[in-house]
Parts: structure tokens; sequence; C-alpha cells
């Protein structure tokens, strides 16, 4: 399976009045680990927003399972779940040092016309791109 790894060092903004991670960071991060992915898959999503593209969110869930606070790293895992004509699912892991799960979420994402928001595929915008993603993603559909 192909999954990209980013650490990140808990800043001291990033927690809450309890010292611990305040829950809208993990998104955040969520974010880190897709552009890593891309990266690391061979690509750059800036160069889809130049050419007039944009990968909003249409679905989000996340699951807390361990509390993170200021000083530790975490690592942020991200795969593809499922890619298909008009929707790519990211999958994440974000783990303590140890290994322990901090948190496990899903993101939904479409391709879209900047301007009209209008779905496109990624077959027509970046063929290459979505032969990877059909390559690399967990379940096919």
């Amino acid at each position: 399976m192909f999954v990209s790894e980013k650490q990140i060092e808990i800043r001291y903004a990033e927690t809450d009045q309890m010292g611990v991670v305040y829950h809208a960071n993990y998104i955040i991060w969520m974010e880190i680990g897709r552009t890593q992915l891309v990266s690391d898959a061979g690509f750059e999503y800036a160069a889809l927003e130049k050419e007039g593209y944009v990968s909003p969110v249409m679905d989000l869930s996340i699951s807390y399972k361990a509390a993170m606070h200021y000083g530790q790293v975490a690592t942020v895992r991200t795969w593809v779940e499922k890619h298909d004509r008009l929707r790519t699912t990211y999958g994440y892991e974000i783990l303590h040092e140890d290994g322990t799960i901090a948190a496990t979420a899903q993101s939904v994402h479409i391709l879209a016309h900047k301007e009209t928001l209008r779905p496109v595929s990624l077959s027509k915008i970046d063929p290459v791109w979505d032969a990877k993603y059909k390559e690399i993603a967990v379940a096919t559909k």
C-alpha cells in the first residue's frame, strides 16, 4: 500500500486550555498529509490550481482515539482509500511517537473548475495523475 508520512512538531498554539491539541488542528494536519501524498506520488497540487482547478472537501469524518500534547511529534499517515471518476477518498492515521493511534479519518474530495465549481474528472485534466491514483488506491470502484 502506498502510504505517505509527514511528521509535525506540535506547537503550543495548537493546544487548548486543557493542554491537548485542539480538535480542528487534526484537519489541518490531514491537509498537510494530502499535500505530502500528492508530492510523494510525483505531482503538484499547486499546478492544478494554476490551471484553474480546485479540490474541495465533500465529506469528512474523524475519530479521536488518544489526546496529543504540546512538544510531541505527530506522524500523519495518508493514503488513497478510493478513487473513481469524480471522487477521491483519502484515509489517515495520526500517530503518537510510540505508534499509538491518536486519530483516524477519511476525507472525500472532488476536482472542480475554480470559477464555476462544476465537477470535472481528473482523467480529463491529468490522465497520468488519474492512473497513479487508480494504481495506488486501496479500493477501486
